[in-house]
């Protein structure tokens, strides 16, 4: 069964290359009444496929994926034995720099969109609210990398084959319109008969879907917490009136039947675990000596849930080690001599593949009650969100470990939170700085920007490093000023480390 379905997968991933590729009949006398065509190729065939893209997305840990955000958030490094790149560790990036990150985010958004609209024109309108709610987390991801992109006219190449740039509060405004449209169809709509089949990531589950668009509209309005005058109140309102967000054990994440067989395996593992004969798939990335040490001086048992030990290191009594990010080249900093991947993010080649995870929806959670946005108890919420993140890593005897933690540790007891909302915000906030380490780097970039949390967090020690501080956004791709030129040039000059995204007011 695992087998068939992820051959559904793949099979049906190009079967949408193909539809999106046939605008016509070249040679009808020999047309082949088996191809692919805009009318066999159905909504219930594409959203598989565009759900195990979303998790394989946010996997990969390659130049498509977020390895540079784990770097620059002091969670991971580079091996002393694997050259680095040299535009990511001194920051000096260039249109050209992960160039496939907005490609591939934008595939995936036309996969989605097209998968609405086929599904609405079908009477599958379950499948329409999924990918609205896949919209809204994908669109979100492209404002909070590069800021003003195209939103309203993508995708519409017939009538706008150079859309415009949609300011980043504008987009915000529209997606929560599009989980507001999600939760209702969610709410009035059946699901299709297959649909539990067809749906990789709840199996067809209305109210895990609805708590996972509302985890969505709560992420955009932390987002905005900042920004002078946001009031998140009648958002706010509708979260809790469609029965709140994610809890724990509902992470969103997918799996189709991932299994230990090439080109089968989940996407996380397949990248940073394993071959299916064993042979290790990243000796290049490695922990990074910052986070390591928090860990360390902790006694955080998450430790050996985030990392394994080194192969050989140098110190067979402390074999989780860690390199400075960007320094120079050291004998003792080979890949193995440092700490891979630990069993908490690469436990099996079948594991499901997260897309958002029901730590970081408890973590959200914690914060606007401290904020008081939500009414509740802010320590206990805090508390929870922490045990999650025990729970979700697979850390041995959790609830208890999680528990000494929470009284033994400074940084993470609640009466050493502070007096003042900023306080407790940020003391939460760090907390889930180390619970996203290896899991959602971009989480943490967007926690950095917004609040400067954590407040020592190192910058590469790279000699050719440019600026003072982390980037606070990625370039537009040159694609861009090839393809759509006038718009792209409308947003003017974009510096790395000024054009700061509309939420970003710090």
């Amino acid at each position: 069964m695992m087998n068939n379905k992820i051959k559904t997968v793949i099979i049906t991933g190009m079967l949408a290359v193909a539809a999106a590729g046939c605008k016509k009949d070249f040679y009808d006398i020999n047309k082949n009444p088996n191809a692919p065509t805009e009318t066999t190729v159905t909504s219930d065939l594409i959203l598989p496929a565009a759900l195990h893209f979303a998790g394989a997305g946010d996997a990969a840990g390659n130049s498509a994926g977020y390895d540079w955000l784990n770097k620059w958030m002091g969670y991971w490094s580079d091996a002393s034995d694997f050259s680095p790149v040299q535009e990511e560790i001194t920051y000096n990036i260039t249109s050209t720099f992960l160039n496939n990150r907005w490609n591939l985010i934008y595939n995936n958004l036309n996969d989605f969109t097209i998968a609405r609209d086929k599904a609405i024109a079908e009477g599958k309108d379950f499948y329409a609210g999924i990918a609205k709610v896949m919209r809204a987390k994908y669109f979100q991801d492209l404002v909070d990398i590069y800021g003003n992109v195209p939103y309203s006219q993508a995708f519409n190449l017939k009538e706008f084959p150079a859309p415009k740039y949609d300011k980043g509060q504008d987009i915000y405004n529209g997606l929560q319109v599009e989980l507001d449209e999600a939760i209702a169809i969610f709410e009035s709509k059946p699901l299709p008969t297959g649909g539990a089949t067809v749906d990789v990531m709840y199996g067809g589950n209305k109210a895990l879907w609805t708590r996972f668009a509302n985890t969505l509209k709560l992420r955009l309005l932390i987002r905005q917490s900042e920004v002078p005058g946001f009031n998140p109140a009648p958002e706010i309102a509708k979260i809790i009136a469609k029965g709140g967000v994610l809890q724990s054990g509902e992470s969103a994440d997918v799996n189709p039947g991932y299994a230990n067989e090439t080109g089968k395996q989940s996407p996380f593992y397949a990248t940073n675990g394993f071959s299916p004969t064993g042979t290790a798939a990243n000796t290049g990335d490695r922990a990074n000596a910052y986070i390591i040490g928090i860990f360390k001086n902790n006694a955080d048992p998450r430790l050996e849930r985030v990392f394994a030990k080194a192969t050989s290191p140098l110190n067979a009594a402390d074999p989780y080690v860690g390199s400075v990010y960007g320094a120079s080249s050291n004998p003792n900093h080979t890949s193995v001599r440092l700490s891979g991947f630990g069993p908490g993010l690469i436990n099996s080649a079948s594991q499901a593949q997260w897309v958002l995870t029901s730590v970081e929806s408890l973590f959200l959670y914690a914060e606007a009650v401290a904020r008081g946005w939500i009414p509740g108890d802010a320590k206990t919420a805090y508390e929870n969100a922490v045990k999650e993140s025990f729970i979700w890593l697979g850390v041995p005897n959790a609830l208890a470990a999680a528990n000494t933690y929470l009284t033994t540790v400074a940084a993470a007891n609640w009466a050493n939170s502070g007096a003042t909302v900023t306080d407790r915000v940020k003391f939460i906030v760090y907390q889930k700085y180390l619970a996203m380490a290896g899991i959602n780097p971009l989480e943490a970039w967007s926690d950095y920007r917004r609040l400067g949390v954590p407040a020592n967090l190192p910058l590469s020690a790279n000699p050719g490093r440019v600026g003072n501080g982390l980037p606070v956004r990625l370039l537009y791709p040159l694609a861009e000023y090839a393809v759509n030129k006038s718009n792209v040039e409308g947003e003017g000059t974009i510096n790395q480390f000024t054009s700061k995204v509309f939420w970003d007011v710090n």
